[in-house]
């Protein structure tokens, strides 16, 4: 079975060259009151998507829901803890030349916040947002930032600690880590899950002692295609 690593040594193994990670929950700690809190605010049942409804709202009214979900996310940034394990995996990643990008379904001041108060000489780039379209569980965003690398999937590793980002990782054909909390267990079993970590740094082992995973292809639709293509 090919395995992902930091340093090959087989000829069936793939060289790292990317990690891509999400915000909330990942690199920093999760804040799980937040996304009920915006429900509460746009009136919607815990089954619906966020930013689904938002985008299935009259083109007038979608401005006034954002800056109701955006309300929230100002109110939770101020209470931001970085993860466990986040300076010491960044290091690693720097001192191995490894390229780091950001695909949340956050907003871009948060973002922001994250990078100037934790990672403040930490280059993360790309960023996306979810003013990306369409944003996780689409792989679009993961394509967007390997198209903008200039490197195969294959050779790339999505973070976070949610279905949405297994999902658009497993979809995008690149390795995916699910990063283990109180709440995303049924996760570690999943299809869509090649590898789980409890803290950020335990990625650095894996990296060097590599994941074995599955070789499998982009799965894209046609709206995502043109978004890459836009």
């Amino acid at each position: 079975m090919p395995r992902l690593t930091l340093f090959p040594e087989l000829l069936s193994d793939i060289e790292v060259k990317g990690l891509i990670f999400d915000m909330d929950g990942t690199l920093c700690l999760p804040q799980t009151w937040m996304f009920s809190e915006m429900r509460r605010v746009l009136g919607i049942a815990k089954s619906v998507d966020i930013i689904d409804h938002i985008y299935s709202l009259e083109v007038a009214e979608q401005e006034v829901a954002h800056e109701k979900v955006r309300q929230v996310e100002r109110t939770a940034m101020v209470q931001m803890k970085p993860q466990p394990g986040l300076e010491a995996l960044m290091e690693f990643l720097e001192n191995n030349d490894l390229l780091k990008a950001i695909c949340t379904r956050n907003f871009d001041t948060p973002v922001n916040h994250l990078l100037t108060t934790f990672l403040p000489k930490k280059l993360f780039h790309p960023i996306v947002t979810r003013e990306f379209k369409p944003p996780k569980p689409s792989p679009a965003g993961i394509l967007h930032i390997a198209n903008h690398w200039k490197i195969e999937p294959k050779h790339l590793i999505m973070v976070g600690d949610s279905v949405d980002d297994m999902l658009a990782g497993h979809r995008a054909g690149v390795t995916t880590i699910l990063l283990e909390s109180d709440v995303n267990g049924h996760l570690k079993k999943a299809e869509e899950t090649d590898a789980v970590v409890q803290r950020l740094d335990d990625i650095i082992n894996l990296l060097k002692d590599g994941i074995e995973i599955t070789e499998r292809v982009p799965t894209v639709s046609e709206e995502e295609v043109k978004a890459l293509d836009g």
